[in-house]
């Protein structure tokens, strides 16, 4: 190799050296994407996406991806992340064939399509990894843009410990305050609004974000004249670009077929964003796709011929290889050996994840296969064809062990009551089980975190002196709140109002001076990157709480909450958690947008966060007590009708808590079970009272959490004694009251012990009208649980209960 000396002859900060390993990492990727994509034609794959034609680009860029640094991607990063050597060859093919091994496939178990990368930052039951000591991805996301928020708060983690040190002795060496967050995109995501929304934050906020958007000029088959205001998103981006007299963000723009300025720029600008924590911009231009969008599609149904050999003329590893040999560092038999020998590690690479992934097939297909062999054909009609069929399954491209599982329930359906062959359907029903017990932990698992901390062995109740103080609701949850930070020095809280205000119902007065700037803050009005602050600062070990001011306002967020937040643990196999708890209020109170209560929304997209929904502040205030004695993320919902009732102040404030998943019984009765939560739990409690001069024994249920729910089956022994059941709450017909029945119904098996159909009181199917009237025709109400409960009575006993109005 022609290698003489240590330096290029040019201003570049690299080494030869550098040079030929960036070739070598950038050509082996292209193979890789090469091969995947025929991995996939081929059957032995489902799905590919690749990095190809962003190569040079990525490796420049990785070179000043230092350890304690993040990265917040985007899912073309493959060379990337090979050039941080957080990626290896067979590890890219473990991925597009799912493998489930996290040995194997470290980034995403299986759970996940190819290019989604992560890195292992939680080690359950220990906490957060010495993230200083490794260079950290968060997992990738496939929705467009949904990097972004996240990104926002991965880099003010940074600048809140640059401006605060002391911090660092709480945060156990994961942050200095030099970390940079690596941002990357595709030019047309740039479309989202939540790119803008982070954007607009960021600079803001002057935090150490570097964004690089790869601009092929495509977004799928759409061009970049049709994605995109003046063609161009550094031009689109000008008004956020900082000056002499106004901070902003630092824009640089640059080709990303061009090797020396590609260098030269990202160390320009990641040494700005760095040092003075100013938000970066690389918009990366004239970027090419080789393979197409994805192997989906082919990019010649929608590129002109003229793109295509613009693009062929126009590789960057092509460019990357003519300047190469321009400069002299290599001779052209050198190259070639590179290239031949990157060719050859992509070959073995495959070859090496696809042993790997069947190995476990095949001793599993083979132990199917003694199985049915044992039965014998004599007593066996089915020998033959399973056999056959097993064979079949042999030579098919991709292997599934959802074949193997029909052929040998097939098998055992044929063995049903022949008292013969009943050890031998013992055995094969052994290794169905089996199967399907490591595919249950394969994709089923580390859906929560912690749940079993928050179980009642734990709880705490509140303590009241001999002579209780009676105080507004809001006084205990903002005495609460002061005795949390001091308690717990990484706890920090913002959103709208919150700050300077002490939010819009006082929960945080007076924190912002007591405990400064940084710790209580407001925000703008931006839901989404009020999520992505939590998000971030949560995997880099803070313990924030997000306030969305009021819940109607959560579904501005519910995109990153569901596709980000709420996936996180699970999609990392449990390598990843953001503690984030996201505090907001809502319920009863009036108008459309002020009342909301859309909880079945929040049920189907929310699943692994813990949807907290209090009836009153002392039950907030033991909910934030419980959440941050573990790493589980949570919603908490205050009842907005709650907050200038009177309550008893504890004395064990900060102490208290309530647990996740326990129902609280707060009537008993032997008549009937009311199920509810959050301000219906006062409705219930009138409703109950006055039914008693009916003869009606009402027994009341506060549900408490609708995510875990009951997880003690309390509401079924309930049940079990009353024989009927209703279930009240605000959502939508069909909402969460269906959720709640089905939970109790079908799953706790209560339906064997009802004596009167299950019945459901919600609001109705429009959203709450304006003024008083307007709740009381729109959401229940003291009377209408009144009769609804006399109306089960009646039907269930019409002698002794008589029509009610009749």
């Amino acid at each position: 190799m022609h290698l003489e000396e240590d330096k290029l002859n040019s201003s570049l900060p690299i080494t030869r050296e550098s040079v030929i390993e960036d070739y070598y990492t950038a050509f082996l990727s292209r193979q890789l994407s090469i091969l995947g994509r025929k991995e996939v034609h081929a059957g032995r794959a489902h799905f590919g996406i690749f990095g190809d034609g962003k190569e040079i680009a990525q490796v420049a860029y990785a070179k000043y991806f230092l350890k304690g640094d993040w990265r917040s991607g985007y899912y073309r990063d493959q060379t990337f992340m090979m050039a941080a050597h957080l990626l290896s060859p067979e590890e890219f093919f473990a991925q597009i064939y799912g493998d489930t091994d996290l040995e194997n496939n470290p980034s995403t178990g299986g759970r996940n399509f190819n290019n989604h990368h992560a890195t292992k930052t939680f080690n359950n039951g220990f906490g957060l990894d010495n993230l200083l000591e490794q260079k950290n991805s968060s997992s990738d996301v496939s929705s467009t843009a949904g990097q972004m928020p996240r990104l926002l708060g991965l880099a003010q983690a940074s600048k809140l410990v640059r401006e605060n040190p002391y911090l660092q002795q709480f945060l156990e060496n994961r942050i200095t305050g030099n970390e940079v967050a690596f941002g990357t995109i595709g030019e047309s995501s740039t479309s989202e609004g939540m790119f803008f929304e982070s954007i607009n934050a960021a600079c803001v906020l002057q935090v150490p974000l570097a964004l690089a958007i790869w601009d092929d000029g495509f977004g799928i088959s759409v061009p970049v004249e049709l994605q995109t205001a003046k063609a161009s998103i550094s031009k689109a981006l000008k008004g956020f670009e900082a000056d002499e007299n106004d901070p902003g963000c630092k824009i640089f723009v640059c080709p990303g077929y061009d090797y020396p300025a590609l260098i030269r720029t990202f160390e320009k600008g990641i040494k700005i964003c760095r040092e003075q924590h100013i938000p970066v911009i690389f918009h990366i231009t004239d970027l090419t796709q080789p393979l197409g969008h994805s192997t989906s599609g082919s990019h010649e149904r929608y590129k002109s011929d003229e793109r295509i050999a613009w693009e062929k003329d126009h590789d960057p590893i092509l460019k990357f290889r003519e300047w190469i040999l321009m400069e002299n560092l290599v001779d052209l038999d050198t190259i070639t050996a590179l290239e031949n020998k990157a060719i050859e590690r992509a070959r073995l690479a495959r070859e090496l994840a696809w042993l790997s992934f069947i190995q476990d097939f095949e001793e599993e297909k083979q132990q199917l296969q003694d199985l049915i062999d044992s039965i014998g054909t004599d007593n066996n009609p089915l020998h033959d064809k399973i056999t056959q069929e097993l064979e079949q399954v042999q030579v098919a491209p991709f292997p599934t062990r959802k074949k193997l599982l029909a052929l040998a329930k097939t098998q055992l359906r044929s063995m049903h009551g022949v008292a013969s062959l009943q050890k031998h359907k013992r055995n094969l029903s052994n290794w169905v089980s089996g199967i399907e017990k490591n595919g249950y932990e394969n994709y089923n698992t580390h859906i929560f975190n912690d749940l079993d901390y928050y179980n009642s062995s734990y709880e705490i109740k509140p303590v009241y002196g001999s002579e209780p103080i009676s105080v507004p609701a809001h006084e205990v949850l903002n005495q609460n709140f002061d005795v949390l930070f001091a308690k717990y020095p990484l706890l920090l809280t913002f959103g709208e109002d919150v700050g300077r205000l002490g939010d819009v119902n006082q929960g945080m007065k007076g924190m912002q001076e007591k405990y400064g700037e940084h710790r209580v803050s407001d925000t703008g009005i931006r839901e989404t990157t009020i999520i992505g602050q939590g998000i971030g600062l949560a995997l880099r070990g803070f313990r924030p709480i997000a306030e969305i001011q009021y819940l109607d306002y959560l579904l501005y967020a519910l995109p990153t909450i569901s596709d980000d937040l709420s996936t996180l643990f699970y999609r990392t196999s449990g390598q990843q958690i953001a503690p984030l708890i996201i505090r907001t209020r809502g319920h009863q109170l009036q108008g459309m947008w002020h009342s909301g209560s859309p909880m079945s929304m929040l049920l189907g997209s929310m699943t692994g966060i813990s949807i907290c929904v209090p009836r009153n502040m002392t039950q907030a205030a033991g909910f934030y007590n419980t959440l941050l004695k573990a790493h589980n993320p949570a919603l908490v919902v205050e009842p907005l009708k709650g907050y200038y009732i009177r309550e008893m102040l504890p004395e064990n404030l900060g102490e208290f808590t309530v647990p996740l998943g326990i129902p609280e019984i707060l009537e008993e009765g032997d008549d009937i079970t009311i199920v509810t939560y959050g301000w219906n739990v006062t409705i219930a409690h009138s409703a109950v009272n006055r039914l008693k001069a009916l003869d009606i024994s009402a027994e009341l249920i506060d549900i408490q959490t609708l995510l875990p729910f009951d997880i003690q089956k309390i509401i079924c022994r309930s049940v079990q004694k009353t024989k009927k059941i209703l279930f009240v709450d605000e959502d939508v017909p069909g909402g969460a009251t269906a959720y709640m029945m089905q939970k109790v119904v079908e799953e706790q098996n209560a339906f064997q012990y009802l004596e009167s159909p299950p019945k459901t009181l919600s609001a109705k199917v429009h959203r709450g009208a304006y003024g008083t009237d307007g709740e009381y025709f729109s959401k229940p109400n003291t009377e209408s649980v009144i009769e609804a409960v006399y109306e089960i009575m009646h039907n269930n006993n019409p002698e002794k209960f008589p029509g009610l109005y009749d």
